[in-house]
């Protein structure tokens, strides 16, 4: 096992370590194909003829209900919601969801041994010396009720009103959905038939909304973290609401905490009764609900807020996860902040510590980075497994000229967070994050998701999904004055397509505290004439743009780029593309997707669909294996906007059968690299 977790994190770490400086990088273009043709492929591949990738095209937006791909790809459906993890464990499949009789009081236990629903974030550690074996750690961000729950039908605000009912009638429903949150870790390897499932591997298990789990860094013991069941505020129970994730470079797996504000209930009559004003100031720019969204709280005392009013606050929080240690407890690093996380991506600093970028998905909310205090010791992972435990905080602001700052989220009784501007010490600072990052004047951005940096530039790209309610105004929200006018990082108003912002910091070092800044992409579609197509970075100024105005990092063919609608999550592979998946209704262009993009050359911002997901679904995940033969995606929420009865879409199982979230693995119809032919610059324009 020990030779396991050193050679793990080799992997990884060397891969961060190959950042090159931007002039480097774009003088030696070439040498990075050069790298990308001696990649690792399977042993029996043969490589692609020159003919065959000429036959590549881009898919077309469209609705239909299937996995759609590019010429030269397949898929194979790897686990789904309710397959079995363990050997002599019965999952729940399709046919079994269309009544509620799996509903009973051994359902959560069963669920406990079963992939969780809507999975997310992905991450694959290979086995050392192997191609063909890993562990998959996956997370599962929430329940779809109407797609679970036979009979539940009418819209969201009558399932609202009839919640209560509902949950006492079906007791075992809140032990259920509490057992299909959290995160999936599954042993896999690849045979002649494709990646499959190794049932009761050595590292599988199962982490739940009910798995006690550590709580690490600077709120550890603190006063809002002590609730009736633990008094000491060091040991939290479960991790649900699981968006994105990351990895570190000492192989582990990073999972972030979203939207808790729909787990809790009772928040109004609990602020209208109560004097603990300490904690009604915790909650004050992260406002909680009366009523939760799953109902909850009507069975679970810890997720009412009158009774437990501090148990929201261990939520929120990125918690590392070591997937070569099924015994190890999780661990809620503190130190990262709180706030509605949507990943955690790292990279090493020029002088060996590491960075990890994230986004607050919300509208009008910011972007973050934390930086270590200590190095990374690849030769030492024991040493490295609390490195997320010391570092600075700091959220970003982005200036006119391209410019920008990192502003430290530090307590200073000389600084602006201190006592006197309400914080007791760093613990206040990380809890009341947003808080904090208001009075340093950090930049409101349109819904920050996932923030990745490119482990060969070191540039990092920030997906902004998209804020319908960017117009020009002043107004209150969330507990603040906002300017919820158009400005230069986030330009366009009604901004539904979102947006990626590409960051560049000082000196190429990720622990700077300055950077430049520009906008990548402003996604649309760029068929729409009546629309502009930009060229010129320069002309994506606030009060210039429109809704539907498009700019493709200064490419120059508008007939040539996809379309492409709320970008999400990010990914890189060898060569430096960046590929992005995305969230979006389907109403804008067409089923979401896959997409793939230079950065750098003559073609960057040619930007190419490789996929289109089922009817309903978001794409999520985005992750290569090590030596690229293998995309892995998630396909989140098939189906959205139908019901059991009526269902949207029949993926995967199809014969009229409901649909389920799963993960895909993408690869080549040759067994080559994903990007080697097909993807290469030159084809590209085909």
């Amino acid at each position: 096992m020990d030779a396991l977790r050193r050679k793990s994190s080799t992997y990884f770490g060397s891969l961060l370590t190959q950042r090159w400086s931007r002039r480097d990088f774009v003088a030696t273009s070439s040498v990075a194909m050069a790298v990308a043709g001696t990649l690792p492929s399977i042993a029996s591949a043969s490589a692609p003829s020159r003919s065959a990738t000429r036959t590549f095209r881009a898919v077309g937006p469209t609705r239909a209900d299937e996995i759609l791909l590019s010429p030269g790809l397949r898929h194979d459906v790897l686990i789904g919601w309710g397959d079995p993890l363990f050997d002599n464990v019965k999952g729940l499949s399709a046919k079994d969801i269309r009544s509620l009789a799996w509903l009973d009081e051994q359902a959560a236990a069963r669920q406990e041994k079963q992939f969780g629903t809507n999975n997310d974030a992905i991450a694959f550690f290979a086995t050392p010396g192997k191609r063909n074996a890993g562990v998959l750690c996956v997370n599962h961000e929430y329940v779809s009720t109407e797609l679970t729950f036979a009979g539940l039908s009418g819209d969201s605000a009558e399932r609202s009103r009839n919640r209560e009912n509902w949950i006492r009638s079906h007791p075992h429903a809140v032990a259920w959905m509490q057992a299909t949150h959290g995160v999936s870790v599954l042993n896999i390897d690849r045979g002649l038939r494709g990646w499959q499932v190794v049932r009761s591997g050595a590292a599988t298990r199962r982490i739940t909304a009910n798995t006690p789990m550590q709580i690490m860094g600077p709120a550890r013991g603190d006063l809002l973290m002590r609730t009736t069941a633990d008094p000491t505020g060091t040991l939290a129970l479960g991790t649900f609401a699981n968006c994105a994730g990351g990895k570190t470079p000492w192989g582990t797996y990073l999972t972030a905490e979203e939207n808790i504000q729909d787990y809790f209930g009772g928040a109004r009559s609990w602020a209208t009764s109560s004097d603990d004003d300490l904690t009604k100031l915790a909650h004050q720019r992260w406002p909680l609900r009366e009523r939760s969204a799953y109902g909850w709280e009507i069975l679970d005392a810890r997720f009412d807020v009158r009774r437990e009013p501090r148990e929201p606050l261990r939520h929120g929080w990125i918690v590392e996860i070591d997937p070569t240690n099924p015994a190890s407890a999780p661990k809620k690093r503190t130190a990262l902040g709180r706030f509605c996380h949507e990943g955690a991506n790292t990279i090493l600093t020029r002088d060996g510590r590491v960075a990890a970028y994230m986004g607050d998905d919300a509208r009008f909310e910011y972007v973050y980075k934390f930086v270590t205090r200590d190095r990374f010791d690849p030769k030492n992972r024991a040493a490295n497994l609390d490195l997320l435990d010391h570092g600075t905080l700091y959220v970003a602001r982005f200036d006119a000229e391209g410019r920008g700052e990192w502003l430290p989220l530090v307590y200073d009784e000389k600084g602006p967070l201190n006592r006197r501007s309400g914080f007791r010490n760093q613990a206040d600072i990380v809890i009341k994050c947003r808080a904090a990052a208001d009075l340093l004047g950090a930049t409101p951005m349109d819904r920050p998701e996932d923030v990745e940096p490119s482990p060969l530039t070191g540039r990092v790209y920030m997906a902004l999904t998209k804020n319908g309610d960017r117009e020009f105004r002043l107004g209150d929200f969330n507990g603040r004055d906002v300017d919820f006018s158009p400005n230069l990082a986030n330009p366009r108003p009604k901004n539904d397509f979102g947006h990626i912002v590409e960051l560049v910091e000082e000196g190429d070092d990720a622990a700077s505290t300055r950077f430049s800044w520009n906008v990548f992409l402003l996604a649309g579609d760029p068929r729409n004439t009546q629309a502009r197509f930009l060229t010129r970075a320069e002309d994506a100024l606030p009060g210039q743009l429109q809704r539907e105005d498009t700019f493709y990092a200064g490419y120059g063919d508008r007939a040539q780029v996809s379309p492409i609608a709320c970008p999400d999550n990010l990914g890189f592979d060898a060569t430096g593309r960046l590929w992005i998946v995305t969230d979006a209704d389907e109403e804008l262009i067409g089923n979401n997707g896959c997409f793939v993009v230079p950065t750098t050359g003559p073609d960057r911002g040619l930007l190419k669909q490789v996929m289109s997901a089922p009817v309903g679904s978001e794409v999520c995940g985005c992750e290569f294996t090590p030596d690229g033969t293998t995309l892995f995606l998630s396909i989140q929420h098939p189906g959205e906007g139908g019901t059991i009865e009526n269902p949207a879409s029949h993926w995967p199982d199809g014969r009229g059968l409901p649909a389920r979230s799963a993960i895909i693995a993408v690869s080549r119809d040759d067994g080559s690299p994903l990007w080697r032919g097909i993807l290469a610059p030159e084809f590209l324009r085909a």
